[in-house]
């Protein structure tokens, strides 16, 4: 009885770990699908705006960004949050749910407040420099490119919330930890994909 209880368990355990190297291989497939998209909208940015530099009416990029505060905080922001993702997984690993709580909200909030800071930025650019997707390629190119990204933390947060909320409500137990490392890496692959978008539209346009 012991041994086939003991087989059983070890079963279990050998399909859990099956299944979730599935999951693995399932969401590096999904990021290496999302790289060649945003791969896409940044050559249409760089081809368009940096390259052939589009004049079909509306503000130029020299109008439109800047490194200011709020871009510079943003950016800080979610990459800080790459870092609180993993003391949360790593938490979670260990069995300190209250630690894996405590830094998985820290990085909500800091993806809360990149997508807080994107809203300002946009309806600065909206309401006062006359600036949407229609205005021009410029317009186009950049409310899609920015846009397609702040899309993705959007999901990413929605998924990190659940987390926080099963966690809650005792439903994210240790040996779940694998799972939610699963996750982290989408929140690691949107917070790399932000250094690439930040080049593209505020350096290349500051020299």
């Amino acid at each position: 009885m012991t041994q086939a209880v003991a087989h059983q368990a070890s079963h279990d355990h050998a399909h859990e770990e099956h299944r979730l190297s599935k999951g693995k291989v399932g969401m590096s497939c999904l990021i290496i699908t999302e790289s060649f998209f945003f791969m896409a909208f940044i050559v249409a940015y760089l081809y368009y705006v940096v390259i052939l530099q589009v004049d079909d009416g509306g503000p130029t990029p020299t109008e439109l960004f800047y490194l200011d505060w709020l871009v510079y905080g943003a950016s800080i922001c979610l990459f800080s949050s790459s870092a609180t993702v993993v003391f949360a997984a790593n938490a979670l690993a260990r069995g300190a749910h209250d630690k894996f709580r405590s830094w998985l909200f820290i990085t909500i909030v800091l993806g809360g407040l990149f997508i807080a800071a994107t809203v300002v930025e946009w309806a600065d650019m909206i309401g006062n420099k006359g600036m949407w997707m229609d205005t021009s390629s410029l317009g186009t190119c950049y409310f899609s490119l920015v846009g397609f990204h702040a899309f993705h933390v959007c999901v990413g947060l929605t998924g990190l919330t659940l987390c926080l909320l099963f966690s809650f409500m005792g439903k994210l137990p240790s040996f779940q930890a694998e799972r939610f490392e699963v996750l982290s890496w989408y929140w690691h692959f949107v917070d790399t994909i932000w250094i690439f978008v930040f080049i593209t539209v505020y350096i290349l346009r500051v020299y």
